[in-house]
């Protein structure tokens, strides 16, 4: 609710929500979570603080920018501008003006008096959505499988090349969370790896490409939001289960720090401009109004220094999510359409009345605009040339209003030569995951080439025929949800291995129905018989909660495959001895049932591979690319051996989620519970062959690791504004659009314009401790820059390891570094660093990784800070998680303490 006291505004009960329910007082900010310890202690830490109704401790002020290291020069243009912003301008530059209120997905207010027009933010991190003449790229999940910097970058920048030519100045991307803690999560495909290393590379490589193509690139979603089922209570509500609010996520310090935040430091440390915070709660608090997460976590200890973006709708407090760390409401209104908004007028009231301080609302203008000039918008920006509520060329400006008649789609072509990159990206991210005797690459000569099943044919509404991509017709080339965009064509692994087969003067038929079981087994015989191939491709999808397809609420009920895939491979198998396997899924799935049939001679994850899906495994299929792929999850042979799952039904109003698991996700649980995995993290086969040899462990000259101690300056006030409500009234000049989110208030009596009933109490009671203090604040311990101490980046060690090619053709080696902590509370191994090598046949090359002082250490929950622990650590090079066949001790890492 709102309150006042003096001139005071504040929402209490959303606001007490900020704190966690029943949270410890203000300024208990020594141990973050109950009874957690360091990592070396006997209690393992990892359960410590994943409890169920875990309270998430409050930490205020919100850390205002500071425009250090490469972004001064932005925040010196930024701060110009603010201070020379009208209250109501401010207000404008924080505020979305509604769902469907103008073109874009989000927009956010215009300040014309200074040429700033709306905002645009749009979806998604595949390619621009609910447009056309835009490319649809590789899932991140494919991205990831590559393993490779140099493409991923790519990936990036032409993503954020097509968003700036229709005008966008915010990509709803990368995706870092989920992280992929359960492999039925619905979102996976959207991120990289449940690895946080290779998801760090992933998501700063593709930030770094997006804004270089000149768009703020937006990394989401922050923090913990790893499934999809009761992310949302209304939504939840519309299929069924009668909840109150959100999913909690429960974890413990040692958990958030080593395996959640460190993509996200990474992302940091890249420069993103913009964060966007999540529909879940952390520990008992919404994801945007936790200040401990943003203010303490993500402000604070990461230093970022951009601005934080509420989901859409994922904002529950005015006064409560400013404080606690949030810079922008998206899409502006409470409910979608409902005209009402926790900020707009309602913000304008909170600074006037003296609930938000000032330089609160000017440091979140500040790091909006920040991001803005960081990126070159003030150069690169161009008008908006797509409407994403319509395909229609003429139409209402103001969708939902239905105002403004004009145009409102060019159809400007942003696709540029983007095709044979996502093409070369999907192929390289194809996975060999069996080879029998070298059946691939397929030979030229075969006289019969059957492909079979629904997942190599078209969608028989098309490729955008089902909204959002929420179906399972025809091959997967994308997942569905907000991260989907429309294909401007989609070639198909039907068309595209019947054109190749074709210009040999070979034989081809297919059979793209899974039910036609009479015609498969005539099919699959005759190749058998003629020495052919039969070729069947499978999928298993998944999306985003809004959307149910086949009784999937955005996560997956189970690792098997759709569409009876497992039941196709076996009778196709059954029939044809040179049964080949093309797999198009979302993440792992189970293949305990046919994979080591020895009819099925060979076996490719084909990931989300965007609109290039048939070319790209043409090209693996028949030897124009050497498979170099490695998996970035693991396969393993039962769904009870990941030791996590979803929470499919409610356990209360408010769904606890415990992440008693810790840091022990994917291969790192089945190597603690020494489970052998079919297919291990990090596998991908070749058609040629590597040795290694020859490690080499070189300390550094580093120094010893500095905690970051001192205050920040004072917060900067920027500007001033009158306190009389009569000077912020609707201009009588300007017409109002219906539902539109204006910044102006409505009447001079504030309880009138505020609009709800429960203005007037006393804010002193809710308002916490420290929450409007603008004196300089101490620094962290384990802060201090972009990313964290930026000390953790130094490098401390150097490893060589000699990778040869010892096969006939050449080939790409994805070798792979991975470091065992040693503590009793440890993964075995954790993944710290690789290189995607292109090695000639007989040839050699040096496999080179830096390991850093973050790479050895650990969480120490007391200190609040990194310590490498007194542990012998041991380095390990190799091809997979599984197959390291080289490694060292490091026996004097303390010495960087």
């Amino acid at each position: 609710m709102w309150l006042e006291s003096g001139t005071a505004l504040l929402v209490a009960a959303s606001l007490a929500n900020a704190q966690g329910p029943n949270g410890p007082g203000p300024g208990n900010f020594t141990a973050p979570f109950p009874n957690s310890t360091y990592a070396n202690a006997s209690v393992p830490a990892y359960a410590a603080g994943a409890l169920t109704n875990q309270t998430s401790p409050p930490h205020y002020p919100s850390p205002w920018g500071t425009g250090a290291g490469d972004w001064a020069s932005a925040y010196a243009s930024a701060r110009a501008i603010v201070s020379q912003l009208t209250l109501e301008e401010k207000v404008n530059l924080t505020t979305g003006v509604g769902w469907e209120g103008e073109r874009c997905v989000g927009q956010t207010g215009s300040i014309p008096r200074l040429g700033i027009r709306s905002l645009c933010l749009q979806d998604s991190p595949v390619g621009v959505r609910d447009t056309d003449f835009n490319s649809v790229f590789p899932g991140g999940i494919t991205a990831a499988a590559t393993w490779d910097r140099g493409r991923m970058y790519t990936r990036g920048y032409g993503m954020g090349s097509e968003h700036r030519d229709k005008g966008v100045d915010v990509q709803l991307g990368p995706v870092a969370g989920p992280l992929g803690r359960s492999p039925e999560g619905g979102r996976g495909w959207e991120g990289f790896s449940p690895d946080p290393v290779l998801t760090g590379v992933g998501i700063a490589q593709t930030i770094m490409g997006i804004q270089a193509a000149g768009v703020i690139a937006c990394a989401k979603h922050f923090i913990v939001n790893e499934q999809e089922h009761f992310r949302q209570a209304p939504e939840s509500f519309g299929f069924g289960f009668n909840i109150t609010d959100s999913i909690s996520s429960n974890l413990d310090d040692v958990t958030m720090h080593e395996l959640y935040l460190w993509p996200f430091a990474d992302a940091v440390r890249a420069g993103v401009g913009s964060i966007m915070c999540s529909y879940n709660q952390i520990n008992n608090s919404y994801a945007c109004q936790n200040s401990y997460v943003l203010n303490y976590l993500l402000k604070n200890e990461l230093g970022f220094q951009g601005f934080v973006v509420s989901d859409w709708a994922a904002q529950h407090s005015g006064v409560g999510g400013a404080l606690a760390g949030l810079d922008m409401t998206m899409p502006g209104d409470t409910v979608f359409n409902s005209g009402v908004s926790y900020w707009g007028a309602n913000l304008t009231l909170a600074i006037v009345n003296g609930t938000i301080p000032e330089f609160r609302l000017d440091d979140m203008c500040t790091r909006i605009l920040a991001a803005w000039y960081k990126v070159g918008r003030d150069t690169t920006q161009i008008p908006i040339n797509f409407d994403s509520w319509t395909l229609d060329t003429f139409g209402d400006e103001n969708f939902y209003a239905a105002e403004n008649y004009g145009l409102i789609n060019e159809h400007v072509d942003v696709r540029d030569e983007h095709g044979a990159q996502i093409r070369d990206i999907a192929a390289a991210g194809t996975v060999l995951l069996k080879n029998t005797n070298g059946t691939l690459p397929l030979s030229t000569s075969i006289r019969l080439t059957a492909v079979i099943g629904e997942d190599a044919g078209d969608n028989p509404y098309g490729p955008n025929g089902c909204s959002d991509r929420g179906c399972d017709n025809g091959t997967l080339g994308m997942a569905w949800g907000s991260g989907s965009a429309n294909f401007p064509y989609l070639i198909t692994p039907e068309t595209a291995i019947q054109n190749q087969v074709l210009t040999n003067n070979g034989a081809f038929e297919s059979i793209t129905d899974n039910s036609a079981y009479m015609q498969i087994e005539a099919l699959a015989r005759r190749a058998g018989m003629l020495n052919g191939a039969a070729i069947v491709f499978v999928n298993a999808d998944s999306g985003e909660g809004y959307i149910d397809v086949d009784g999937n609420i955005g996560d997956r009920n189970n690792l098997t495959l759709w569409g009876e895939g497992d039941a196709l491979i076996q009778n196709v198998s059954a029939m044809c001895n040179n049964t080949i396997v093309v797999m198009h899924t979302v993440g792992a799935v189970l293949v305990d049932a046919w994979y080591d049939n020895p009819n099925v001679t060979a076996i490719l994850w084909a990931g989300i591979p965007g609109q290039e899906s048939g070319n790209s495994i043409v090209d693996i299929l028949y030897g124009a690319m050497n498979p170099g792929g490695k998996l970035p999850f693991t396969m393993a042979a039962a769904r009870e051996d990941y030791g996590t799952d979803i929470l499919y039904m409610p356990n209360g109003n408010v769904p606890q989620d415990d992440f008693t698991e810790g840091v022990f996700i994917d291969y790192r649980a089945l190597d603690r519970g020494g489970v052998t995995p079919i297919y291990e993290f990090g596998f991908g086969l070749s058609y040629t062959t590597f040795s290694y040899s020859n490690i080499q462990i070189n300390k550094t000259q580093a120094g010893t690791y500095t905690p970051t101690t001192g205050l920040t300056a004072a917060a900067p006030v920027l500007g001033n504004y009158s306190t009389n409500l009569a000077d912020y009234l609707f201009p009588s000049n300007m017409t109002r659009v219906y539902n539109y989110i204006y910044p102006y208030l409505n009447y001079t009596n504030a309880t009138e314009s505020y609009g709800w009933t429960d203005y007037g109490f006393d804010a002193a009671t809710f308002v916490p401790a420290g929450a409007e203090d603008g004196s300089p604040q101490p620094l962290l311990p384990a802060g201090g820059a972009s990313g964290g101490n930026p000390e953790l980046y130094d490098v401390l060690y150097q490893v060589t390891a000699t990778i040869t090619n010892t096969g006939s053709v050449g080939g790409e080696e994805v070798a792979q570094l991975y470091i065992s902590l040693g503590g009793p509370n440890d993964p075995a191994v954790v993944l710290r660093g690789f290189q995607r090598l292109s090695i000639q046949p007989g040839q050699s090359t040096t496999f080179e990784v830096d390991i850093t002082r973050r790479d050895l250490s650990n969480w120490d929950t007391t200190a609040q800070n990194w310590l490498i622990s007194d542990y012998t650590k041991t380095v390990y090079v190799g091809s997979s998680s599984r197959t390291l066949p080289l490694s060292q001790a490091i026996t004097d890492a303390t010495s960087f303490n």
